[in-house]
């Protein structure tokens, strides 16, 4: 299994609604992917922002190549991204799940 790790920054007051916002759009998008296993969305508050980090799960690669694209080490980002003053990462990272326990 692989897990894909991406990051943003977004102003505290904007939280709530880019969360709801990564639902609709991130979330939904890799769900709805052939090889599509989870997803955990994690935040942690910084001094005036709040950074939201997206992990997915992933059967393989080649699953991730069917939602991001050839270059699975670009982030996908959304158009509307910007309406929430987001910071995002430009890349991703994968790795390795060795062992899950939940």
């Amino acid at each position: 299994m692989i897990a894909r790790e991406w990051k943003a920054r977004c102003p505290k007051e904007q939280k709530k609604d880019f969360i709801k916002y990564l639902y609709q759009t991130g979330v939904k998008d890799t769900s709805s992917t052939k090889g599509f296993k989870d997803a955990q969305i994690l935040s942690r508050d910084l001094e005036d922002k709040v950074e939201i980090t997206l992990i997915t799960y992933w059967d393989c690669l080649e699953s991730i190549k069917t939602y991001a694209g050839d270059d699975i080490e670009v982030a996908r980002l959304y158009p509307e991204d910007f309406r929430y003053e987001l910071e995002p990462d430009d890349f991703v990272i994968h790795y390795e799940v060795i062992n899950s326990i939940f």
